[in-house]
């Protein structure tokens, strides 16, 4: 199983990316997916999840508003869609899928499989 995140870049303030997380060796469709963050020198940091039943999202307070994760089942990937970036957005972006957890958790022993990352950068 490998997970493979993209669609990051560099941005100004105030502007919008979307990153997607496919996998191969899995689907994606029917496994709670995690994003985080890791930005050197501090912790990785869980910033949206989408669970497998009904679809439920969560997210990290900072990101409330701006963010949105989705499912695109027709290419069996999934999304975060980020808008109004801040220069506190800058990091790696990772997306992780877990095995038997359904529900959102921030807990990364929960995630078995990780992507290597997408990196975002938000400067002006």
């Amino acid at each position: 199983v490998q997970l493979q995140a993209s669609g990051g870049g560099s941005v100004q303030p105030g502007g919008s990316l979307r990153l997607s997380c496919a996998a191969s060796g899995l689907t994606l469709d029917y496994n709670m997916v995690g994003w985080f963050r890791q930005v050197p020198g501090k912790e990785r940091e869980g910033v949206a999840c989408i669970s497998t039943a009904g679809g439920r999202t969560d997210y990290v307070d900072s990101v409330k508003g701006r963010f949105t994760i989705s499912r695109n089942t027709a290419e069996h990937t999934v999304w975060l869609e980020m808008h109004n970036l801040k220069p506190e957005d800058t990091a790696v972006y990772l997306c992780a899928t877990a095995l038997t957890a359904q529900e959102c958790t921030w807990w990364i022993p929960a995630y078995h499989y990780w992507g290597q990352g997408t990196l975002v950068t938000v400067s002006s």
